[in-house]
């Protein structure tokens, strides 16, 4: 039995996946209906995932009837929820077939404009459009009705009425003249706007799949099994069998089953698609731990302290399901008319068959007028106005590493006034770095650490292999290395134990840190992840150096925010990192709003908290930890390589990965949004021009065909002008104060500019930055501050030059002026 039929009385919370739904008014009357029952006191239907959420203590036998006698089908959710159950891909043959049935009917209307006579025999147009109009387009009827017994009106019900009525003008005319006659006829006007019209209903139903993916992208990453650990015996159990306080056994490498408590063992773990931490943390026993973290090098007894519904994991898959149903569906500008559009029509029509009938007693000419006012009325240039913007605007961003996934976020992002990012993996780099050596000799600090890590796979290891390759250092051999869990490593090189970990580690050996304690506070206060090296024996050892490890800021992430300020965006920053990297970072690209060490649930409700301010929220994010946010946000803007749940989630993905790409995105929309209006606004004005031509008979149903397929022609060809579109060009070179020498102008004398450069950490890299500033200008005085990243320049070169140099060189240039 489900256990879903008795959720409203439990919890007051169920669930019911709603079928027949067509467009957002659908949404309102699914609604309306539910609401009306006694004992709801909430709802909220997705027309994405086709699901009402139900808040109350209402029946769902009530429920269920009441959608039913609203025209829909509804079924309680199953148990396994959106995730586990697969949604069918649209059929694509109807599209097709319809396709090849309104082909031929176009073909005359090609070959009168080269002059050539294909007409086709009137009883094999018949034939052709008849199908298309009563068989493929049925279910245009069938949501039309449920409209019209709803009291509304909606885009399906405009298709059916406009079609139906060049298609019942074509056959009067067809029985009329005879099934032989040469005259004119709309068969190929009606198969036309049913097939364009199947077109854009087949996209949007393959759309609608995206969100039930980023769920289950998300319940991936939950294992299936989990090794326990019961009466002193390891056993592999279904994930479903797992209970509170049961001992999971985490091996190095394994994904960590269920939320728990560390017991014995210790580790890092790799949380960063969980919490937005960039590096791994340690964990001892104490610590807590997050189901779907991946273990690192030790192994771990934890003590399970949350499953199923409870865990953080299904709690972030609950607030993407939660932040996608309360977001309010956009009302389409042509269902919003619809309601009113379709019923004046149908008076004017009626009304100009009575006034022509009853004043002239020419009942034919009559009928004519009246089918002229409908033809004119064909929802045509109103059902291409959206789709083809759309359509045209996505595939130039497509082609410029911009995808769209969803056409809600395309029209939305046009009027957005903040921007979100997050930090790891969005405005910077993602992977642990080496930024800074410090010790007598860095060189040899960084060699020797190099050597004791040689053989380690963990995150930071490879940052120091990195880094010593790119220096061009080698690495003597190492010999007895071995893990020191929750500390760090140690190792034989060159005949002496060198000792490569954490502060704990050096205090347990009795090293003397004091040299170097306040470079190791200083790189701590920016975020850094601080690795101490030392040598001798415990209760002998000499501390050699210290590195820092840190996330270098994206290349683009400077000129992104620079040009998002332009546009009158306001960039802001959450990062679930500690305050010390989130001030760094923001510091460094002149982000004013950021907040640091906030959870997946926090992301999300700033998120809100800013819409619900006034603003026009995007949230772009990369991670697990940011589908919420994302999610909950107007727009959800996604970083190619990151998660697949953030890509599925967000509406649009930056396939680069390049932050410069937010403003472009943006622009596209502004521009697409502009033809979409220009679009629409079009298609109204052709309407009130055409309706009353037809209804005074001034227009008669030939002219108004060929007005009709004018007003498509000029959509179309309006919206294919959005092919020129390119992504803007990059800022001109940041303004300096005012009075100073413009940076792009040389004067001959020295001028004095302050840089800050990434990437430096050692005598090495000063130098290399000092030969590439005098490559310039061999007069050039460089002063070097490696603790504050700080380059102090008097040249007489330009500082554009001078800054381009010193990223060729492999330095990251992150904020420049002149004095």
């Amino acid at each position: 039995m489900n256990k879903n039929i008795d959720q409203l009385a439990k919890t007051g919370v169920a669930s019911f996946d709603i079928s027949g739904m067509t467009c957002a008014s659908c949404v309102a009357r699914v609604e309306k209906a539910i609401r009306a029952v006694p004992g709801v006191e909430e709802v909220g239907v997705n027309l994405a995932t086709e699901r009402a959420s139900v808040h109350g203590s209402a029946a769902p036998g009530a429920i269920l009837a009441a959608v039913k006698n609203a025209g829909y089908e509804a079924a309680v959710t199953p148990d396994a929820g959106p995730a586990q159950r697969e949604r069918a891909t649209p059929a694509r043959w109807p599209l097709v077939l319809a396709a090849l049935l309104t082909v031929p009917l176009l073909a005359p209307m090609l070959g009168q404009a080269a002059g050539l006579d294909w007409a086709l025999p009137g009883w094999l147009q018949w034939l052709l459009a008849t199908p298309v109009q009563f068989w493929l387009g049925a279910r245009f009827y069938r949501a039309g009705w449920k409209a019209l017994r709803a009291g509304s009106g909606n885009m399906d019900l405009l298709v059916a009425i406009g079609t139906s009525a060049a298609y019942g003008l074509s056959v009067y005319l067809l029985l009329r003249g005879g099934v032989h006659s040469g005259g004119h006829l709309y068969f190929e006007s009606s198969a036309t706007v049913i097939t364009l019209v199947l077109l854009g209903k087949w996209l949007e139903a393959r759309a609608k799949g995206q969100t039930v993916e980023a769920i289950r992208a998300l319940e991936a990453l939950r294992p299936s099994e989990a090794l326990v650990r019961r009466n002193g015996v390891d056993t592999t159990i279904a994930l479903d069998a797992l209970r509170v306080g049961d001992l999971l056994v985490v091996r190095p490498g394994a994904r960590v089953a269920a939320d728990g408590r560390v017991v014995e063992g210790r580790s890092h773990l790799d949380e960063s698609l969980l919490t937005g931490e960039s590096l791994p943390l340690a964990k001892v026993p104490g610590a807590r731990v997050t189901g779907g973290a991946v273990n690192g090098e030790g192994l771990l007894l934890v003590e399970v302290t949350a499953v199923g519904h409870d865990s953080m994991l299904s709690r972030i898959i609950r607030q993407v399901e939660d932040a996608q149903a309360v977001k309010a569906p956009v009302q389409r500008l042509v269902d919003r008319v619809s309601a009113v559009f379709v019923p004046v029509v149908l008076l004017i029509s009626l009304v100009t068959l009575l006034g022509w009938g009853l004043a002239t007693g020419d009942w034919q000419a009559a009928l004519l007028n009246a089918v002229a006012v409908q033809v004119i009325a064909c929802p045509c240039a109103l059902g291409l106005a959206t789709p083809t913007a759309i359509m045209v605007g996505t595939g130039a961003a497509a082609r410029h590493g911009i995808l769209i996934r969803d056409a809600e976020a395309l029209e939305r992002a046009h009027a957005l006034d903040t921007v979100v990012f997050d930090k790891t993996g969005t405005l910077t780099e993602g992977r642990p770095q080496l930024v800074a050596v410090e010790g007598v000799d860095p060189a040899r600090v960084a060699t020797l650490a190099g050597a004791v890590q040689q053989h380690s796979e963990h995150p930071l290891a490879r940052a120091v292999e990195a880094w010593v390759r790119e220096h061009g250092l080698a690495v003597p051999p190492a010999g007895a290395a071995r893990a020191l869990p929750g500390r760090g490593v140690q190792a034989e090189v060159e005949g002496r134990t060198l000792y490569l970990g954490n502060a704990r580690l050096m205090e347990e050996l009795g090293a003397a840190t004091d040299a170097l304690r306040a470079g190791a506070g200083r790189h701590e206060a920016e975020g850094r992840t601080v690795s101490w090296l030392a040598r001798g024996e415990p209760g002998a050892v000499e501390v050699l150096g210290l590195l820092a490890f840190g996330d270098r800021v994206k290349e683009g992430a400077f000129e992104a925010v620079a040009r998002l300020k332009a546009i009158g965006v306001t960039p802001r920053m959450l990062t679930g990192d500690n305050r010390g990297a989130a001030r760094a970072v923001a510091e460094v690209l002149g982000i004013e709003g950021y907040t640091a060490q906030v959870l997946p649930a926090e992301k999300a409700d700033a998120v809100r908290a800013a819409i619900a301010a006034g603003g026009t929220v995007a949230m772009v994010g990369d991670g697990i930890n940011d589908a919420p946010a994302l999610a909950a946000a107007d727009v959800g803007i996604a970083m190619a390589g990151g998660t697949d749940v953030a890509m599925h989630t967000a509406g649009i993905t930056l396939m680069r990965g390049d932050p410069r790409l937010v403003a472009d995105a943006i622009d596209v929309s502004q521009r697409t949004w502009r033809k979409i209006r220009q679009n629409l606004g079009w298609a109204f004005v052709y309407n009130l021009v055409g309706i009353p031509l037809a209804a005074f008979g001034l227009l008669n149903p030939v002219l108004a065909g060929a007005a009709m397929a004018l007003s498509s022609v000029s959509v179309v060809a309006n919206a294919l002008l959005l092919r020129g579109w390119r992504p803007s060009s990059s800022l001109s070179p940041i303004s300096t104060k005012a009075g100073s020498v413009p940076v792009n102008q040389s004067t001959g004398e020295k001028t004095m500019y302050e840089l800050t450069v990434e990437g430096m950490s050692c005598g090495h890299c000063v130098g290399r930055v000092t030969k590439t500033v005098q490559g310039l200008d061999q007069e050039a005085k460089v002063e070097i501050d490696l603790a504050t990243k700080k380059v102090k320049i008097d040249s007489r070169a330009e500082l554009e030059k001078i800054a381009a140099a010193i990223d060729e060189a492999g330095y990251p240039v992150t904020a420049r002026s002149a004095a």
